[in-house]
């Protein structure tokens, strides 16, 4: 049914298109207007169904974060913005200009806050073409990930023995292996998602095909699919990534493997020590990380340095934040003059802290009730008489983003924020659309045979 395509070839347009957040403007504004004819389409139809119980709570998270970016924009009078947190040196600098205070909205950048807003537009897009339209198969949605990952690693390979060209953006990490992507992070993002979709996706073949000839086939094709996978991190080289990738690995292999339950307690152990020991790894080990490692010559541009600052601005502008879409401007002010060069951070590399900063508590409060949402969630896709392979696949890859974005901002950029509202729309529970019968189908008569 070509109704199941929409999802899967939006997807791959998100992830071929949209892998950057300071670049690729273009392409980006292509992917945004093709994401509201699909959102209109969801929207008229929930016009005529009503909302499903089963997705109210993450429709409503959904409503929730867009109101708090829209009441962002709401002008208010100089008695009231005035007296907010942060905005000392705003009422300073029209002072010194000798002009009266105007109406101004809470964001200290409107026109980035909405510009934010529309970026949300591609993930706002799969997500209700997957809980609305059902417009999706998960076969499908698994293969596309799968093999833009495979390729985007081949493509990585080539930059990094090309020697600075195959690159698709003029900003980008130049000698790093980033396929589709700008960054290089960014790139580990994907592989991570495609390890539990791989596992899921041989999971759901292995069912349809059970001759020995097709499960062999299907075995050596995934055993190849993970070979590559393994060569795309070691090339990539993000410790994040490596990182991640040993707990999210032996974590599938928990859900997907088929142990033994007298092994069971044993796998358990081994994901566990292996997880601690991988994160202490890449902590305390030579590899020279900048968050946690001895700071050199970029220390104005580490992690480090970067939690420190965004979180002092975060402290100036609670409790209701800075707006939506601003850090590159108040990041600006934490800086001592004696490091301001051309170059500037254009995010705080953890998408938690930049969301503390540009919308305070409202915005914390949002995210914790996501992440109730998604503990509920999960515990009832595990819970299920009849596991979905697809749903545990995006509970892992899922998390993976969000554990992630803890140390990096995947979800700026429209291809992983695709990813991640697919892995929320496939976590609620909701199945592909089903043509419903014909009313004189289902109907059963007596029929006579006259000779």
């Amino acid at each position: 049914m070509i109704r199941h395509l929409v999802v899967p070839t939006y997807l791959l347009a998100c992830l071929l298109l949209g892998g950057a957040s300071a670049a690729g403007y273009t392409v980006n504004l292509l992917l945004q207007l093709a994401a509201i004819p699909i959102i209109g389409w969801a929207l008229w139809t929930l016009a005529q169904t009503g909302i499903p119980t089963a997705i109210r709570a993450p429709l409503a998270l959904w409503a929730l974060l867009v109101l708090i970016a829209l009441v962002q924009l709401i002008p208010l009078p100089p008695s009231i913005w005035t007296l907010l947190p942060g905005r000392g040196s705003v009422v300073e600098g029209y002072r010194l200009l000798e002009m009266p205070l105007p109406w101004l909205p809470l964001s200290l950048a409107p026109g980035n806050s909405l510009a934010s807003l529309l970026w949300l537009l591609p993930a706002f897009a799969i997500f209700l073409a997957t809980v609305v339209l059902g417009a999706f198969r998960g076969r499908g949605v698994a293969i596309v990930v799968v093999a833009v990952t495979l390729v985007s690693v081949a493509l990585g390979a080539l930059q990094v023995v090309s020697g600075g060209s195959a690159y698709i953006y003029e900003i980008t990490n130049y000698g790093a292996a980033v396929g589709f992507f700008a960054n290089s992070n960014h790139n580990a993002t994907l592989l991570l998602v495609s390890i539990p979709f791989l596992a899921a996706l041989q999971k759901a073949l292995l069912k349809r095909h059970r001759s020995p000839r097709n499960v062999s086939a299907i075995r050596l094709m995934i055993s190849g699919a993970y070979a590559v996978i393994l060569v795309g991190l070691l090339i990539n080289a993000s410790l994040a990534g490596i990182g991640l990738g040993v707990p999210i690995t032996l974590v599938t292999w928990l859900v997907f493997g088929k142990q033994r339950p007298i092994f069971r307690r044993l796998a358990l152990g081994i994901t566990a020590i292996g997880t601690v020991a991988a994160i202490l790894t890449i902590v305390i080990g030579p590899f020279g990380n900048n968050l946690f490692g001895k700071q050199g010559d970029q220390a104005n541009f580490s992690r480090q340095t970067s939690f420190s600052r965004t979180l002092d601005a975060a402290g100036d502008y609670l409790p209701v934040g800075s707006g939506v879409g601003t850090f590159q401007s108040i990041y600006r002010t934490q800086e001592p003059l004696s490091t301001v060069t051309p170059f500037y951070m254009n995010h705080a590399h953890s998408d938690w802290i930049e969301l503390l900063l540009e919308t305070g508590l409202p915005g914390i409060a949002l995210a914790v009730l996501f992440l109730i949402w998604w503990s509920v969630r999960a515990r009832a896709v595990w819970g299920a008489d009849e596991r979905e392979p697809f749903a545990q696949a995006a509970i892992i890859a899922g998390t993976a983003i969000m554990l992630h974005s803890m140390v990096d901002y995947p979800l700026r950029t429209a291809a992983l924020s695709a990813v991640f509202a697919l892995c929320v729309g496939l976590v609620s529970g909701v199945r592909p659309y089903v043509r419903p019968r014909p009313a004189s189908a289902t109907k059963s008569g007596a029929r006579h045979i006259s000779i």
